[in-house]
């Protein structure tokens, strides 16, 4: 992701990118790479993350000590660590966001108002499909969007990863939840509304990891001069700043 979010800073008007931080040291030649947060000598503004759950504590540390935002936008973080992301934003200003494309979160919207007008008589499955270097699973997307699905039914769903070792008809209360990996497919998703009679179904298809990295930028706009808080792409999307 570092060099899809250079790629489209270099046609930005309002971002300079100062720094990159890779464990490997990658060489770049607009600017200098460093191997670890310690180690960069040079001020921003703020921090975009497109890394590992691992390195979260030394992310969070770092901009608390500098005083600047972070948009943070890696996945698979445990709910001890989403709790953690909470936490800062009490002294600093986070956007957090499991998927930064806009589509997705257009996407979530749409599944939130059919699931609010079909209600309990439709069946929910979510498919995702990412590469095969992706390692968490299910994705923060899919989950995200099950989590919004959620929210908007009577009761908690129970989600189901796996139905290979369950021997009973499908229940009411459960969303089915699926992972493909394979190849280098940027990131698919797919809801599937199933009725008695017809089946509504929510797609959404990445061509490419630049509105991953387009996303992240305009995050960056949106959330360098708030106060601390939590932020998240809904509320970009619903102050229209996009």
């Amino acid at each position: 992701m570092g060099k899809y979010i250079t790629q489209v800073a270099k046609n930005s008007k309002n971002i300079e990118i100062v720094a990159g931080i890779d464990k490997n040291n990658s060489e770049n030649e607009n600017f200098p790479v460093f191997t670890s947060l310690d180690k960069v000598n040079l001020n921003a503004d703020i921090l975009i993350d497109f890394s590992h759950p691992s390195a979260l504590d030394g992310i969070l540390e770092y901009c608390s000590k500098k005083e600047i935002p972070a948009v943070i936008c890696t996945t698979g973080f445990s709910s001890l660590q989403v709790e953690k992301i909470k936490e800062y934003s009490k002294e600093i200003a986070i956007f957090y966001s499991q998927n930064m494309s806009l589509g997705i979160n257009l996407l979530i919207n749409l599944t939130k108002k059919a699931t609010e007008f079909l209600g309990e008589n439709f069946n929910v499955e979510i498919i995702e499909k990412h590469h095969n270097q992706k390692i968490d699973s299910p994705s923060g997307t899919a989950l995200m969007i099950a989590d919004e699905i959620s929210k908007c039914l009577p009761k908690k769903p129970q989600y189901i990863f796996d139905r290979t070792k369950l021997t009973a008809p499908r229940s009411k209360n459960e969303i089915g939840i699926h992972s493909v990996r394979a190849g280098n497919i940027c990131g698919d998703h797919e809801v599937i509304f199933a009725g008695e009679n017809e089946i509504l179904t929510i797609s959404h298809h990445a061509q490419s990891r630049n509105i991953f990295a387009e996303g992240a930028l305009r995050a960056a706009e949106f959330v360098m001069l708030k106060a601390p808080g939590l932020y998240t792409m809904q509320d970009m999307v619903n102050s229209k700043k996009v």
